[in-house]
């Protein structure tokens, strides 16, 4: 059989790196990063190798299966889709639409069919009950954009290949490679950013893998970011630093922005957040008088008690300084395919969440809202459930209880490949093609990107027959539950997601034609951009950098950029008074993440769980003293929602009063079948996790900053 070489990007985080992979018939023999990809450059990292152990992974799975009487039976398509519409038509018939939720997990995001038919899925089955992973990452950042720019869809992302000054709050891209920051080979880009003169600066409550790559790590107490980003606007202020520039005409209400920051002290913010004021003032100056500056922040400041407000403080200190919708600021791409930000998006707290009243923001309810809608009786409680791509039981908070909730449904369908610990709940597993058997374009992360790019990949592999991609089973999933609900409504059928993303691109921002920079100067191709021409790129089409976006990226009302929306005013009110208030002293709790992983659905590749535990718990050396604990020693950490074993690790690369655990892990549960992960299990940190316990404004789950005890086993 002859040797084939395809080119795609990797899917298996946001980096999207290029990767070389050599085929004979169905055998991969070889994946490699792509040195001819412009965003990449031949970078690669662990993961990209593991794209193999995913495709020929023994335990996914590639027919449905139906659990009948305890036992998992195969069942064909046409059966297993006929079934899961009528059960769900059923029980909403019998207890309303909304006693039926949905939860979609962050591997969709990497998946063009999913991408494209998830919302004809909602619609048919029109529940207001929806989640997504998003409520226990980036939903805050999303939130501050739809009330300041009037679009949720509208990520600002850090022009980091021009900056002169970085400051990042709790973020790891050595570990992440980039989150909502798509750049391929982040460390060498940070590296970049000193060699031309500039200054990284990273705060955090761990000196992380990234700490090797910055100029200075500062120490910080988990959940105090808020204070921290108060005392940096205070300084600019009171020094007269601030120069907005042309931000100045685009955006309303300057006279009410500086009067909300009054009365602040630095000693005060020192106190609450452990940097010390000579530290803040002097961040503060640096960062104004950069040439061009961007703050940063991710997990760290997303999954805390002040999400959402973490997320506009940094907003409001780069508006103040003159970096957003700047070069070398914090900026929006102009991605090819770009129907999410053509129009305006987004709706916030239009709903409450039937038991705890917890706000929508984007048609989608927290995430920890989930369990407690199955759990807790009454009208509009939650029997039917359908999981695309998730696994909740591992990433949201208090998993024992979403296992109870899972438990006790009168139906659920998971559209997964593994029997993993969510899916062994359901009734029917639908499990599609791998990643490389369909086509790839990346609809998300080009949104995220750092720079404008586009790339379309045909399937490495063909399908093996009597398997379906997540078009295909979403498709007819959706046209079954509409032909039983509306059985005298003429059937339509879909256009494919190719025919469907090149009319995207057609009518997009390149659609009179584009520059292409994949060779470092600029190239311009007067025709419009098409699925035919970007085939003619397999190392992908680089459209040159962020652009200056403004006022065309604002979907306000008034097309004005809202400083002061009364939401995140009153949310400082919560702030400035937790402020003045006195200091818990409790051992706080915090996640961490692994370049090697990427949440919970990575851990059955040998090459990627090896080495060693990387469940350890993080204790500092004083800590440690304190409670007894020493290395390679157990110890049992405990919070309100439950307790773990762990084991210890001392180092001072956590501050002291703090704790660390990863995220993802918890393969112990029984009824899995993922051989490699259950010989690895490690812990999952989110049974100790609160779901009670959320950003007050969002609803985003707490991730970061949870109180523990500890003590030695």
């Amino acid at each position: 059989m002859p040797v084939k070489t395809h080119h795609r990007a990797c899917t298996l985080c946001e980096a999207m790196c290029g990767v070389v992979i050599e085929t004979q018939g169905e055998q991969i023999l070889s994946i490699k990063g792509d040195k001819n990809d412009p965003h990449s450059e031949g970078h690669i990292c662990p993961k990209g190798y593991a794209l193999q152990d995913l495709h020929s992974d023994p335990d996914r799975l590639r027919t449905p299966l139906e659990k009948v009487n305890g036992e998992w039976l195969p069942i064909d398509w046409d059966s297993a889709l006929d079934k899961v519409a009528a059960k769900l038509v059923d029980i909403q018939a019998r207890h309303g639409n909304d006693s039926i939720a949905g939860y979609w997990g962050n591997p969709a995001s990497h998946n063009l069919g999913l991408m494209m038919a998830s919302g004809t899925l909602r619609k048919a089955i029109g529940t207001r009950n929806i989640s997504s992973a998003a409520s226990l990452d980036q939903m805050p950042h999303q939130l501050v954009s739809y009330l300041m720019f009037g679009h949720s869809q509208l990520f600002t992302i850090p022009d980091i290949d021009r900056t002169q000054y970085m400051l990042m709050l709790g973020a790891n891209p050595a570990a992440s490679n980039g989150s909502l920051m798509t750049a391929g080979d982040i460390l060498k880009r940070l590296e970049r950013i000193r060699e031309r003169g500039g200054k990284v600066v990273l705060v955090d409550p761990r000196r992380t893998e990234s700490a090797r790559y910055v100029d200075q790590h500062l120490f910080i107490r988990p959940g105090t970011d808020a204070f921290f980003l108060l005392g940096l606007i205070r300084h600019v202020l009171d020094k007269g630093l601030t120069k907005p520039g042309r931000l100045l005409e685009l955006a309303d209400n300057w006279a009410a922005l500086a009067p909300l920051f009054d009365g602040i002290s630095l000693e005060q913010v020192s106190a609450r957040c452990g940097i010390p004021v000579a530290e803040i003032r002097r961040i503060a100056e640096d960062f104004a008088n950069a040439e061009c500056a961007v703050c940063y922040g991710r997990m760290g400041v997303a999954t805390q008690s002040y999400g959402a407000l973490n997320h506009w403080l940094m907003l409001v200190l780069n508006i103040l300084t003159g970096n957003l919708d700047s070069p070398g600021g914090m900026m929006f791409t102009t991605p090819a395919f770009n129907k999410a930000q053509s129009r305006p998006m987004g709706s916030f707290n239009t709903c409450q969440s039937r038991v705890r009243g917890l706000p929508e923001f984007d048609s989608y309810f927290p995430a920890v809202t989930l369990a407690e809608e199955m759990l807790t009786p009454g009208e509009g409680q939650v029997r039917g459930f359908v999981c695309v791509a998730g696994n909740p039981v591992l990433s949201t908070p208090n998993g024992r209880q979403m296992d109870e909730a899972l438990e006790q449904l009168e139906f659920m369908v998971s559209i997964d490949f593994y029997l993993n610990e969510t899916s062994r709940h359901a009734d029917i597993i639908l499990p599609p093609t791998g990643p490389l058997e369909h086509e790839q374009y990346d609809i998300v992360f080009n949104m995220l990107a750092v720079r404008n790019l586009a790339r379309f990949s045909d399937p490495v592999f063909a399908a093996p027959e009597g398997t379906r991609c997540d078009w295909d089973i979403v498709q007819g999933l959706t046209q079954r539950i509409m032909a039983l609900k509306k059985p005298d409504a003429p059937s339509r059928n879909a256009p494919h997601p190719e025919e469907i993303l090149d009319h995207g691109l057609r009518t997009g921002p390149y659609a009179e034609g584009f520059f292409a920079y994949n060779s470092g100067e600029p190239v311009r191709h007067d025709e419009p951009l098409s699925l035919e021409v970007l085939k003619r790129y397999p190392h992908g089409l680089d459209l040159g950098p962020m652009r200056e976006s403004f006022p065309g990226y604002l979907f306000t009302a008034d097309k004005k950029l809202h400083l002061t929306p009364p939401e995140l005013v009153a949310d400082l009110g919560r702030a400035l008074a937790e402020l003045r208030g006195a200091e818990s002293g409790e051992l706080m709790l915090i996640g961490r993440r692994d370049l090697r992983t990427n949440n919970s659905w990575m851990h059955n590749s040998k090459r990627l769980v090896k080495g060693k535990d990387r469940c350890a718990l993080l204790v500092h050396p004083s800590d440690a003293e304190r409670l007894g604990l020493a290395s390679g020693k157990q110890a049992r950490i405990m919070s309100r929602t439950g307790e773990l074993m762990v084991n210890v690790e001392v180092s001072d690369d956590i501050m002291p009063g703090v704790v660390c655990l990863p995220h993802g892990w918890g393969h112990d549960r029984e009824g899995v079948s993922l051989r490699v992960a259950q010989g690895n299990p490690g812990i999952n940190v989110n049974d100790i996790t609160d779901d009670q316990v959320v950003d007050v404004l969002s609803g985003n789950a707490v991730l970061n900053g949870i109180p523990v005890s500890v003590v030695a086993a």
